[in-house]
């Protein structure tokens, strides 16, 4: 059996697309070959210091308050320490367990205080080889101009990159920055994925009615959907600008929550659109089916983004997408206009454009033919690359094996 460490900043019940990544690819490898440990923050008092979720030992550490949020910008004082200590708490935990269990390997998840809990834990086991695996979209030189921490540690930072053994970048996008810190080691690209079964699956029509009454959707509305975290990185308030120029039987649905859900509603209610708006809330993974085939279009036209689960959920439900031409996702999203070599999958839009969103979304609703050839050929794609039995495999025959093999 083969052992691997994660480190990562959270964990169940937080949720995001890496903890669905690492939760969906270690329970699709056999557990008489492979085990896993993770060394994650505790954050929430209720949650127990060690558990076990699917085929992972979690380990929690650091303070924990009753009902923390993880939001960066809700965190309180005593949990932002606690993330701030994370490279030393982090390490030291791990250290201990390895002195029990001598892993085959680490794996940060992503490079924030995770990846630097696993640069100091590969400098002190030259002998365990390091993965670090990369998620977020934005780019360097973002990154380097707004945070002056980053900027003083800018040399150390690099380390957790050069550092690494191998890097697994879910997009192009993601692997070619990587490579521009001069990263000369292997890089693989494997993309985070969906349960094709699940979300392709029909919904019982008499699940979907009951959710239309519920939703409050009319013969002949038109709805649009996006499903995120609500902050503004995520272009919903460009799509909800974009209902003024668009009929009034297009409406929008909102699954997500997030600290920007107050002044989305408001610029809602600035647009005179806030009756065209609905937010549902946060929506369970199992609900989510549900929610995308109520819907007509998915429209989230990002600013950054690393992959996009959402999307090819998108596509595994069978409607099609509008999105902006942005981090990873042109490695799967291919616009007619722009994409002429490819068969089209979803239509772009511009970063901040409303305009150009409802010109899509007039573009579909115009041109069923269209529609109906996006869908077929975004659901081919889906179930040949973007189906996390495929992904796992890839993981377990690009990554695992190769780093584990030892002598």
């Amino acid at each position: 059996m083969k052992r691997v460490l994660i480190f990562s900043l959270t964990y169940f019940p937080y949720v995001g697309g890496a903890e669905v990544a690492i939760k969906e690819i270690t329970d699709r490898l056999d557990p008489q070959e492979y085990s896993f440990d993770m060394v994650t923050l505790r954050f929430d008092k209720a949650l127990p210091k060690v558990e076990k979720i699917g085929n992972v030992t979690v380990y929690r550490i650091g303070p924990s308050i009753a009902n923390a949020k993880v939001s960066d910008r809700a965190l309180p004082l005593r949990l932002r320490f606690a993330k701030m200590l994370f490279p030393l708490s982090g390490f030291f935990k791990a250290w201990r367990l390895d002195l029990r269990n001598v892993y085959d390997l680490s794996w940060a998840m992503m490079a924030n205080q995770a990846g630097f809990a696993a640069l100091l834990f590969a400098w002190t086991h030259r002998k365990t080889p390091y993965l670090l695996e990369l998620q977020d979209g934005r780019p360097f030189a973002e990154l380097k101009d707004r945070r002056a921490a980053l900027r003083l540690f800018w040399p150390l930072y690099k380390r957790v990159y050069l550092r690494a053994n191998m890097i697994k970048a879910i997009s192009n996008f993601i692997a070619s920055e990587a490579r521009s810190l001069g990263y000369q080691k292997p890089v693989e690209v494997i993309p985070n994925a969906v349960d094709v079964a699940q979300f392709s699956m029909p919904v019982a029509q008499d699940k979907l009615i009951e959710l239309k009454q519920r939703l409050g959707k009319k013969m002949g509305d038109v709805f649009l959907f996006t499903a995120s975290r609500l902050v503004l990185s995520r272009g919903v308030e460009d799509v909800i600008r974009a209902l003024a120029l668009l009929p009034e039987n297009v409406k929008l649905l909102i699954a997500g929550s997030g600290e920007d859900e107050t002044k989305l509603q408001r610029i809602a209610h600035d647009a005179n659109v806030a009756e065209r708006v609905i937010f549902a809330g946060h929506i369970g993974r199992e609900e989510l089916p549900a929610f995308y085939q109520v819907s007509d279009i998915f429209v989230r036209p990002s600013i950054i983004e690393g992959f996009g689960i959402s999307f090819v959920e998108a596509f595994a439900a069978g409607i099609p997408v509008i999105a902006t031409p942005v981090g990873g996702i042109p490695d799967f999203l291919f616009d007619p206009v722009k994409n002429t070599d490819k068969e089209p999958t979803g239509l772009f839009c511009n970063v901040h454009d409303s305009e150009s969103i409802a010109r899509a979304v007039t573009r579909y609703m115009n041109d069923p033919a269209l529609v109906a050839r996006m869908v077929s050929n975004a659901k081919k794609l889906v179930a040949e690359k973007y189906d996390w039995n495929i992904v796992a495999a890839n993981m377990r025959t690009r990554i695992f094996e190769p780093l584990t093999r030892r002598g």
